[in-house]
């Protein structure tokens, strides 16, 4: 894996952390306006529990996604696995970009977790309406089966979520404890109408910052793919700080974890405005870094790697 140049474009979403998110513990957030700052020399552990053994990715789809797009981010979690539903994914994979969380896991003496793409929950009917708050949210990760499992909430193009676009794209968090134990949990909203300047950069316009042209989006739908950036980002920083005392930089209340650490980094050469030397579909013309399961296409962040101590791409 290529290691890149580390940048923060301002218009790009970091993470930091909010008081009284979902189940009033969340870790994790992918946020807007970020300060160009370089990272540490490394995440340091603090000695907290990580996500072992089989792991079920439930999706919570809240409100109206087509199959199509469900089954774009669906792919992507496949893809997660080293088999990835394809037996092989092509090189440059995501289950080769996963692999790097490998690498804090074997600091940490933890057994890599395995992932399995598991329940999706369909709420098309907008149970608990169109505007939540991180109470609603909280009701919703809540649901299914949450034990050995990370529960992914989606909301849609149409629902406002206390804070997504002013501040954030994307976060995650645990439960509290309980007698049943804890499970970790990831919001995403698609900013399709929203804010796709913000929260689905490259594949749309800035709001801020140089501007550039919007590239391709490699599966042809801006906000879900947009999603992909953000779970990608939000999956790494699950595994590796899932309860607020894992792998992390900085203080708790606004850590940066793997992949936000680099944020706005997804090839060689990345620098403000710039996603990068990304690969781009003869056919269509879309940008990509990664393959994955059923012949996918995604862009995925950059992770810091442990090991170097540097922000790593896949090209």
């Amino acid at each position: 894996m290529a290691s890149s140049r580390i940048i923060s474009p301002s218009f790009l979403c970091i993470l930091v952390a909010f008081a009284s998110l979902l189940f009033q513990c969340s870790y994790g957030a992918r946020k807007l306006n970020a300060l160009v700052e370089e990272p540490s020399p490394v995440l340091t552990y603090h000695k907290g529990a990580l996500l072992t053994g089989p792991i079920s990715v439930n999706l919570i789809w809240y409100g109206k996604f087509t199959a199509a797009q469900r089954a774009i981010i669906s792919d992507f979690v496949t893809s997660l696995s080293s088999k990835g539903g394809d037996q092989n994914q092509p090189e440059p994979s995501v289950s080769a970009w996963w692999k790097t969380i490998g690498k804090y896991y074997a600091r940490s003496k933890t057994e890599f977790p395995k992932l399995t793409l598991g329940d999706q929950i369909l709420d098309g009917s907008y149970a608990l309406g169109k505007s939540l708050t991180n109470d609603d949210i909280a009701k919703l990760a809540s649901r299914g089966a949450p034990k050995n499992a990370v529960n992914v909430v989606l909301t849609a193009d149409d629902v406002a979520v206390e804070g997504f676009c002013m501040s954030r794209c994307g976060t995650h968090g645990s439960s509290p404890r309980s007698k049943s134990g804890r499970f970790a949990y990831i919001w995403v909203g698609n900013s399709a109408t929203q804010c796709p300047g913000q929260c689905a950069w490259p594949f749309h316009q800035p709001v801020y910052g140089p501007q550039s042209p919007p590239l391709v989006a490699p599966n042809g739908d801006v906000g879900i793919d947009g999603m992909v950036i953000n779970l990608a980002s939000m999956m790494a920083g699950t595994a590796t700080n899932p309860f607020g005392n894992g792998f992390y930089q900085g203080p708790k209340e606004a850590p940066l974890e793997a992949a936000t650490a680099c944020p706005g980094v997804y090839a060689k050469g990345a620098y403000p405005g710039y996603a990068g030397e990304l690969l781009v579909e003869p056919t269509t013309g879309a940008s990509y870094n990664a393959n994955g399961a059923h012949g996918r296409k995604y862009l995925v962040p950059a992770l810091f790697d442990p090991s170097t101590s540097t922000c790593s791409t896949l090209v």
